[in-house]
């Protein structure tokens, strides 16, 4: 090998071993701006929360942010309401005035997001948004893809329903209380002449 092709060789070398090194930092680089993602929490106007959400979305599209904000979500949970019989479903959100964005947050983002119509400010200082904890996250966001429902009744105590389903099926209940908040009521039932209270679900029964 003459002096020349050695010399050529050793440059090759160099090459290979410096586009080794930058594509290694380049990795590295990916790397930590992948883990500087977090999840933000965002205060808006009251009911804006959908819109938010939308605008948002147009916005780091129009302003080719996709690489420093992923995710926004709307946390929300069916309700299912009876009326006249009839069951009626709806969304409701699980935290109103609030939506939750995944982001890395720098001055670019931050301005993005914070100048998106219906957002008021991040939650945390003006100057320092504080994330929030990936557990909080996670148990939000499950919470809101669960299929339980929570079933709304318009009843009250003094109401009549009638049973659809269980051991009294087909009796007609005198509503005592109501408890909303686990969907359940108790209600008196005539048995062989004598007022019985029995602890109904509100799938039970049907409004009268």
């Amino acid at each position: 090998m003459t002096e020349k092709e050695k010399s050529m060789k050793e440059q090759l070398d160099e090459d290979k071993a410096q586009e080794a090194l930058e594509s290694e930092a380049e990795k590295e680089k990916k790397e930590a701006k992948k883990n500087q993602k977090r999840w933000y929490i965002v205060h808006t106007y009251s009911g804006y929360e959908n819109k938010v959400k939308v605008n948002l979305e147009k916005r780091i599209e129009y302003m080719n942010m996709g690489d420093k904000i992923f995710r926004i979500e709307v946390p929300q949970k069916t309700v299912t309401q009876m009326k006249g019989g009839k069951k009626q479903e709806r969304e409701e959100k699980i935290f109103p005035g609030y939506v939750l964005v995944e982001m890395i947050m720098d001055e670019d983002s931050w301005y993005v997001v914070r100048h998106t119509s219906g957002v008021t400010k991040f939650v945390g200082s003006a100057k320092k948004p504080i994330p929030a904890r990936d557990s909080e996250i996670k148990k939000i966001i499950n919470r809101s893809s669960s299929s339980q429902q929570k079933i709304e009744l318009d009843v009250k105590a003094g109401d009549k329903v009638r049973i659809t389903s269980g051991p009294f099926a087909d009796f007609i209940a005198d509503i005592i209380e109501v408890y909303p908040d686990k969907s359940k009521l108790r209600a008196n039932v005539s048995i062989f002449g004598r007022e019985t209270p029995v602890e109904l679900e509100y799938k039970q029964i049907n409004k009268l």
